[in-house]
């Protein structure tokens, strides 16, 4: 009998996407394999019932858990779905083991194997793999068009009959994968643009896309390419410096996030006062708490000064045809390298999915929760 990969519809608050798409299922069903969507599962993200290949359908999620061997999710999926799933069945979305682990405990006592997207390991061989990446990517993007639908200025420099108009200028803080995106997009809209990361590494992929580095003396980079925490000196330094560059923009994009840990905070009340009116700030971290420490997850809303502070949530459903298509080719990646010959193999040897195995065999087998439950 061919493995069945489940698709369930998403219900989580704000969420579009769905964690399988039409092209990657027609994909799956030509590799020889059986896919089972709930009916309406890709509604939201532009994908109707009509537009799927020949799948086997259900009625409900529920009913998509008992019948798959793979279920694929974008966001960790109700209890009552999970309570469905048979033992020895893999569950592969981005299941935010950081957030409640205790949540996935009655389904890892069932025998159900759990893949974290979100613990893809950050290597060569995963970048086709790395939801984190491809999610941001659209975030990046998202922000830049949110912050020019705020703004009450015009991106470009345009030179007209009624005279000429500057271009806005746009300060990125984080060049991560969002935060290159959105450098790209506001240089495309016409903004002049800096950046500032605290890895000085970055300085060359930032000037590549056509912006200016923003040099606060602070360089934070570890072994590896990651970013280690400030000291209060360097704290104090970083605030100076990038006081000076947000009092003389139009728009502020901050993007700086730690997996598992509280966004950090960069842009403090004072440096906000000393923004111009009708300046804007998107914080794509507002999810994990921002970036600024005005920032309201969720909210927009404008200061005494006239700065518009905005949160936005669940960037990537803003543009659910096109995250989804990049989650789902995520998830056929990572698949592919655990079926063989039409068995599901859970290889703890290999790199990729021993970073990103949460549960296997009735217990949590992630190191790093491991550690948690131990220090709990």
């Amino acid at each position: 009998m061919a493995l069945t990969i489940g698709v369930i519809r998403e219900t989580a608050e704000r969420e579009k996407r769905v964690a399988i798409d039409p092209p990657v299922a027609k994909r799956l069903l030509d590799a020889g394999l059986s896919v089972v969507v709930e009916r309406g599962a890709g509604i939201a993200s532009g994908h109707p019932d009509t537009s799927w290949p020949d799948v086997e359908w259900a009625d409900s999620a529920r009913d998509v858990a008992a019948r798959c061997d793979v279920l694929a999710c974008v966001q960790r999926p109700e209890s009552e779905v999970l309570d469905a799933m048979r033992q020895g069945a893999l569950l592969v979305g981005s299941l935010a083991p950081y957030r409640d682990l205790d949540r996935l405990g009655t389904a890892v006592e069932n025998g159900v194997s759990m893949i974290a997207m979100e613990l893809i390991p950050r290597i060569s061989r995963a970048q086709s793999m790395d939801v984190l990446s491809s999610q941001a990517t659209i975030a990046g993007y998202q922000a830049v068009l949110i912050a020019a639908d705020r703004s009450p200025r015009m991106f470009p420099m345009l030179t007209t009959a009624a005279g000429t108009l500057r271009p806005a200028r746009a300060v990125v803080i984080g060049a991560g994968v969002a935060g290159l995106q959105a450098i790209a997009t506001a240089r495309r809209l016409g903004c002049q643009v800096e950046a500032y990361d605290i890895r000085a590494a970055a300085r060359e992929q930032v000037e590549s896309l056509g912006a200016k580095m923003i040099d606060t003396g602070v360089d934070a980079e570890t072994e590896g390419g990651y970013a280690r925490d400030l000291t209060d000196e360097e704290k104090a330094r970083q605030a100076e410096a990038l006081s000076d560059r947000l009092s003389a923009a139009d728009v502020v994009i901050s993007t700086a996030a730690v997996p598992g840990r509280p966004a950090p905070k960069i842009i403090d009340s004072d440096m906000v006062e000393k923004m111009k009116p009708g300046s804007v700030l998107v914080d794509i971290a507002a999810e994990t708490g921002g970036n600024c420490e005005l920032t309201r997850p969720g909210e927009c809303f404008a200061t005494g000064g006239g700065v518009i502070v905005d949160g936005p949530l669940a960037l990537p459903s803003r543009c659910p045809l096109h995250a989804s298509e990049m989650y789902a080719k995520n998830v056929f990646n990572l698949l592919q390298t655990m079926v063989r010959d039409g068995e599901l193999v859970v290889d703890r040897e290999d790199e990729v999915v021993r970073g990103a195995l949460l549960a296997h065999a009735g217990r949590i087998v992630h190191e790093r929760f491991l550690e948690k439950k131990d220090e709990g």
